[in-house]
């Protein structure tokens, strides 16, 4: 392995040469430009399917593998360049090769594309020419992505914790069911897992009902996805209950997508089971009108109703997740 990876020494001498004439601004013109942009992809490429044992102890036969040297590169052609495109495969190529790795280089790398700014963690954002920039939505799908597969190591999440107000940011402010408001939700989803990092989605939690009310079917079970983690922790109860949404019961319908209804079913009996074993004490607190709460719990002649209906629903599924709530309501 290692003659072969000499082989490739004067191809990645003169892609590094053109890495340093890229960043030291000088401005390649006509074919010229075009020749260096296909040695950058040449080298995403190259970094995308070499086969090393990597220092982070990852399996040796994974085929999307990184040593410390390939992701050293790969950093510097993303520092060298402003190409979204560039940016975007080069992100790709960190994502395929960070599913249950633990690396900190590419978490603090992909948080750079997430926040749009320096980070106060330090290296690797010390070597970036700006001090902030506004990142092309498709290169900060692809940076959220890769923060996703790193998060399925639990050492990894406590890095990417850090950063979840961020992200909640990300998702509160991407368009409507877009690419990025999904990535963002999925990260969201695998750091929610565990009731560690719960509390500092509180704030979010309007933010994720407006968008299960007004997302398109995708959006709304990734949403579902992230709720029922966070509605089964009772230190977030009251959070839930105090939040408006007056849609709520539209997700109730027997025609809703199966999917959506029994993660609505199961949200609705994390909450109501929450509150019965406080023995009342969260009935003392105010509630808005249009809160979950008044919806749940207060006026519940609706939701009952909507509970019975379900009980003719055709899917065994969907009735085996009405049954304990019908404890409640009817």
């Amino acid at each position: 392995m290692y003659t072969k990876l000499c082989l490739h020494i004067p191809f990645i001498l003169f892609i590094i040469s053109t890495l340093k004439r890229s960043s030291h601004g000088i401005q390649e013109k006509g074919w010229e430009s075009a020749v260096v942009k296909q040695n950058l992809f040449a080298m995403i490429w190259w970094l995308d399917t070499i086969k090393l044992r990597t220092i982070y102890k990852s399996p040796p036969e994974s085929p999307h593998t990184m040593d410390a040297d390939a992701l050293q590169k790969l950093i510097h052609l993303l520092q060298a360049t402003d190409d979204p495109l560039i940016q975007e495969q080069a992100l790709i190529t960190l994502s395929n090769s960070a599913a249950f790795s633990v690396n900190q280089v590419i978490i603090l790398l992909c948080v750079f594309y997430i926040s749009g700014y320096n980070s106060k963690s330090g290296w690797p954002f010390c070597y970036w020419r700006e001090c902030s920039r506004t990142c092309v939505p498709k290169v900060t799908e692809k940076a959220l992505n890769a923060l996703n597969n790193l998060s399925m190591n639990i050492k990894n999440q406590e890095e990417i914790q850090v950063y979840i107000e961020q992200v909640c940011k990300n998702v509160e402010s991407a368009p409507l069911n877009s690419d990025l408001q999904l990535a963002g939700l999925r990260l969201l989803t695998n750091m929610s897992v565990t009731s560690d990092y719960h509390h500092k989605m509180i704030n979010q939690i309007p933010c994720l009902l407006r968008v299960l009310s007004e997302g398109s079917e995708r959006t709304q079970i990734q949403v579902l996805k992230v709720l029922v983690t966070l509605s089964a922790n009772p230190a977030m109860t009251r959070h839930f209950l105090r939040a408006q949404m007056p849609s709520l019961l539209l997700l109730f319908d027997n025609c809703m997508n199966k999917d959506i209804l029994l993660r609505a079913l199961v949200f609705a009996a994390n909450l109501k089971k929450n509150v019965n074993n406080e023995g009342g004490s969260m009935i003392q607190d105010q509630y808005s009108e249009d809160s979950v709460f008044s919806i749940l719990c207060r006026d519940s002649t609706p939701f009952a109703q909507k509970l019975a209906s379900l009980w003719h629903h055709p899917d065994p599924e969907v009735k085996e997740q009405v049954k304990p709530l019908s404890r409640w309501y009817m």
